[in-house]
């Protein structure tokens, strides 16, 4: 018999739509209402965690989300989390670097609300147990699971406002499917190596490079003296001119920068001399990553700060994404 827990926090998957078609939280989770998602071998926990809209997750948290795991880590055999949408992403990864674990975890939500026509949740979430349940879940690191489609959480991005097809790996596509009665899986990454951290630090940003883009919002990243900055630059990875005595500012203040392609495939590679271009920027001393968006480059870069990573041991835990 396995136990499984599942950790409700919020989000659209727990909300519900009104006569007018607004969509709103509940004072408690429908789903916790379903009594019916235990087997003849297995046996499903639920626990109304948080119940926070997506959009109101923060680093903090997450990390009390890490905990909780953590906590009950012996007690059961396999973890799933529910989640809002938005930034579920970013709490995916998040516990994928910082959770050390051979279970499987598994992020689900949903795109519609739990009494729209054609509700999802209910089946994400039951598509999630089973895939927890599953041996071959084992050792893949946390996996988000929406639309009988199973993603890997350093790859996995929402690229739809509000398709129910929506979670995408546009670099490698998902890693697995659920079936009628079984699981698929395609491929394992590369495992992670989990980072151990306490607490996480505050200030770092992420910013995103556009044409005629001003030098004000790295003047202020620099006035703050921030702890990091994620850029996401244009093209291969490039700057407007304009930004780059702000930028050199950022850089003279200690506070490490790293920069992502802003673009929905690819990676940034310094290639361009031009003023502001990715060969420019790396002589100035910005850090080129691979295999990250913005967003996902911010909650490493925050993760590894927290930890007390520094200069080359910083550069080289951004560096790892495959």
């Amino acid at each position: 018999m396995k136990n499984i827990l599942v950790l409700h926090t919020g989000g659209t998957i727990s909300m519900s739509e009104n006569d007018y078609g607004a969509v709103d939280t509940n004072s408690s989770n429908p789903l916790m209402k379903q009594a019916n998602l235990s087997g003849e071998d297995f046996h499903v926990t639920s626990k109304e965690f948080m119940n926070l809209p997506s959009p109101h997750m923060t680093p903090e948290t997450m990390l009390t989300l890490q905990q909780e795991i953590k906590q009950e880590y012996e007690k059961f055999d396999g973890f799933v989390i529910t989640h809002g949408t938005d930034t579920l992403e970013e709490t995916a990864y998040f516990l994928d670097l910082t959770l050390s674990s051979n279970k499987p975890i598994v992020v689900t939500g949903a795109m519609r609300s739990s009494n729209s026509i054609g509700s999802d949740g209910l089946h994400n979430l039951i598509s999630a147990i089973r895939i927890a349940i599953n041996n071959e879940s084992r050792n893949r690191g946390v996996l988000v699971a929406l639309n009988d489609q199973i993603h890997a959480a350093r790859f996995v991005t929402k690229a739809h406002t509000t398709n129910v097809e929506t979670f995408e790996s546009p670099s490698v596509g998902p890693i697995g499917e659920v079936l009628h009665d079984t699981i698929a899986y395609y491929f394992n990454p590369k495992p992670i190596a989990p980072i151990q951290i306490n607490q996480v630090v505050q200030q770092v940003y992420l910013l995103k490079a556009y044409a005629g883009m001003d030098a004000d919002l790295f003047n202020h990243v620099a006035k703050k003296s921030g702890n990091g900055l994620i850029i996401e630059g244009t093209g291969a990875g490039n700057l407007p001119p304009t930004v780059l005595p702000a930028l050199q500012k950022v850089i003279d203040h200690q506070i490490p920068v790293f920069l992502v392609a802003r673009g929905y495939r690819g990676n940034a590679e310094p290639v361009y001399t031009y003023e502001g271009g990715g060969e420019q920027l790396v002589k100035m001393g910005v850090n080129f990553v691979h295999g990250l968006n913005g967003q996902k480059a911010r909650i490493k870069l925050l993760i590894g700060i927290s930890a007390g990573l520094s200069n080359d041991g910083l550069k080289e835990y951004l560096s790892n994404n495959f």
